[in-house]
């Protein structure tokens, strides 16, 4: 007897080779026999012959019937085969599986992760794939030494006592060449047990707001400011407001003499991603300004290892150490992005409120990664990798901008002699496609409209990061850019 005439009903089961396969026949089974198309009684073909007809595997079809006769939707008849059962579960009896299904609606989630699906398509199409050049972000991690990085995990690989669990304030001796490092290079006060390492800089970000905030309460952030803080934030349940802005970054001029924000979240030493400095004395006037609105200031103090003509301002941490600042930092410029390290300084009295908020949320570092860090900063590897990169960004910043100078009027570059991107602000343009054009191209990018808060004028441009890109890439990148800005294909009029 045929496969079609002992299930008639079997040219409607139709499976998706991209997902589960013993999940997808149960359901559908389970349906026709619920629905009255497998009636009771009836007779099933046997396991082998339905696995060769519906192209899975003999042990896929076992399970499945094995589960329906637990169930008491099959039974077995010794030397006869599997039927559905006369008596099936009276709990069962009329209810059509569609709309059994259909009618079940599972509980709602938050309205943060609502918009969570929204969020990751805008992100994907405004960023494209990860591994193009001029992703920004990314470093030139050809240039990473990666023998000596090697040869310093080798050495900790069979130490027992990095392989169970971490102090939640992470790794001893990280914190103290830490502690050691951002006193000399930064300026930033603080002891070993003022050092916190995290899971790079989103963890981070995530206790602060745990920590320090309360849902609904205000936050100020930077507009243009890094999407990466503003969903941290969010996710706590944060009122973002802007913050004023000039050339140089936060407006200090401009703070409102009164505000009820708990929280101040900025990138001074390179405005994120519009690359404004600030001077000394707009620091002490911020910190000034904070301490009177007895508000907490999150410093990140992204990028401050690669300027290019000077050497970085201090950190406002170690600048008015009674300010309360909350100072973060990332390896995953400076080291490796996979390396998955951040670190936060906090105030000493606030040390085991962090650890105990880090025991919980959970995300440790591996312990391994982070006695290879530690003993890469206190053997001076750091620092001479730092100078190098220092030397190739600046390379590389240097060429970039000598090829656009023909766009000049065109495209505005806006971003500081530091970094590892650059921003254009391009008129008259809807960045979105251009950077989709862009990306079609086989280059990466990201649009400036896409760091402004929602509800706010963003200005249209877009950000490039250089770190990775080489020199060919460079000069078809700019041709490419000069090529779709002349064809007018993201000029806004046209959209």
């Amino acid at each position: 007897m045929s496969p079609i005439i002992e299930l008639p009903h079997l040219d409607e089961i139709l499976l998706d080779r991209a997902k589960p396969l013993q999940q997808q026949l149960y359901r559908q089974l389970h349906q026709l026999i619920l629905q009255g198309r497998l009636r009771p009684g009836f007779r099933l073909p046997s396991s082998r012959r339905l696995a060769e007809t519906l192209g899975v595997s003999r042990n896929t079809v076992t399970l499945v019937l094995e589960q329906l006769k637990q169930e008491g939707f099959l039974i077995s008849r010794v030397g006869s085969g599997c039927y559905v059962n006369r008596q099936l579960p009276q709990d069962c009896l009329g209810l059509d599986a569609a709309v059994w299904e259909s009618s079940v609606h599972p509980p709602e989630l938050s309205l943060y992760a609502q918009g969570l699906e929204e969020y990751r398509m805008r992100a994907d199409a405004d960023e494209g794939s990860a591994d193009l050049p001029f992703t920004v972000g990314l470093p030139d991690l050809t240039c990473f030494p990666a023998a000596t990085w090697s040869r310093i995990l080798r050495r900790h690989s069979d130490r027992t006592c990095l392989m169970g669990f971490d102090d939640p304030m992470g790794y001893p001796p990280l914190r103290e060449a830490l502690s050691n490092y951002l006193a000399a290079s930064r300026g930033v006060r603080c002891k070993p047990e003022q050092v916190l390492i995290t899971q790079g800089a989103q963890q981070a970000l995530a206790l602060c707001a745990l920590v320090l905030l309360n849902p609904g309460e205000q936050v100020l952030v930077e507009n243009p400011g890094y999407a990466g803080a503003r969903e941290a934030l969010l996710a706590r349940g944060a009122k973002l407001e802007p913050l004023p802005m000039g050339p140089q970054g936060v407006d200090t001029a401009a703070l409102p003499s009164q505000t009820e924000a708990r929280l101040m979240y900025c990138t001074p030493t390179h405005q994120y991603p519009l690359g404004g400095i600030l001077s000394a004395a707009q620091r002490l006037q911020l910190l000034d300004w904070a301490a009177s609105q007895r508000l907490w200031i999150i410093e990140d103090d992204y990028d401050s290892e690669f300027h290019f003509h000077a050497k970085p301002i201090a950190a406002l941490q170690g600048m008015a150490p009674h300010t309360p600042v909350i100072y973060m930092g990332s390896f995953s410029k400076t080291l490796l992005p996979a390396s998955r390290l951040g670190y936060l300084v906090v105030p000493e009295s606030l040390a085991n409120t962090f650890a105990t908020a880090k025991r919980y949320q959970g995300g440790d570092s591996p312990m391994l990664l982070q006695a290879a860090a530690a003993d890469f900063i206190a053997e001076g590897h750091f620092v001479r990798h730092l100078r190098r990169m220092r030397q190739c960004y600046q390379r590389k910043w240097d060429h970039i901008h000598d090829l656009l100078i023909p766009l000049a009027g065109r495209v505005e570059s806006l971003a500081e002699s530091a970094g590892m991107h650059l921003v254009l602000q391009i008129d008259g343009v809807d960045d979105r496609v251009l950077c989709r054009a862009f990306h079609e191209q086989g280059f990466g990018g990201t649009p400036l409209s896409s760091y402004y808060l929602e509800g706010t004028k963003p200005r249209q441009g877009i950000v490039l990061g250089f770190a990775h890109s080489s020199r060919a890439e460079r000069e078809d990148a700019v041709a490419v850019l000069k090529q779709l800005l002349e064809s007018g294909v993201a000029t806004a009029s046209h959209q």
